[in-house]
């Protein structure tokens, strides 16, 4: 663990993440493992604990499902805004036809999206967001930047600009793996 006096966010102030690490390196000498490591990995794994948390209280404050949220959430975030297809719908979702055929039945009841057929072929399908889908997920969405503007606004622009670019190189590293 960093001596406090070096830490070069001129917060002394220890956090989980150190004082996890200084048990972990009390109790387990015999285990080879890097301090500097082993923080960020914890730090990256209670931060993302607290986005789902305050990710679920913004769903809930708006009276959404995980399931539905997601579903909107990848309609609207596709290179056809609002609009596509149940496959690459449930392609993007990770789920089955089956799974999402029923997810956009209950969707179609609560008035959140409609299914349309094609005019030139009534085999093609295709899911649209409604308005009040659109305006649900915008809600939820806003309550959801606002609480994890709350935590990212503790850092500078310019800290921010640079934290962005040191997580982008370990995620690439990371997707390297897929």
């Amino acid at each position: 663990m960093t001596d406090p006096a070096e830490r070069v966010d001129g917060n002394d102030r220890p956090d989980w993440a150190d004082r996890h690490v200084a048990r972990w390196r009390d109790h387990w000498a015999d285990l080879t493992f890097e301090d500097d490591v082993e923080a960020i990995v914890v730090r990256i794994g209670r931060l993302r604990r607290h986005f789902q948390a305050t990710a679920q209280r913004a769903l809930a404050e708006v009276g959404l499902a995980d399931h539905e949220y997601e579903t909107l959430h990848q309609l609207m975030v596709r290179d056809t805004p609002g609009r596509a297809s149940p496959s690459a719908l449930a392609a993007d979702l990770g789920i089955s036809n089956a799974g999402m055929t029923g997810r956009l039945d209950a969707l179609e009841r609560a008035g959140w999206v409609r299914r349309t057929t094609s005019p030139e072929d009534r085999r093609r399908v295709s899911v649209e967001v409604t308005e009040a889908g659109e305006a649900l997920w915008k809600r939820a969405i806003r309550r959801q930047g606002a609480a994890e503007g709350d935590v990212v606004h503790a850092l500078d622009p310019a800290e921010r600009a640079a934290l962005a670019g040191l997580l982008r190189k370990l995620t690439l590293v990371a997707e390297g793996d897929e």
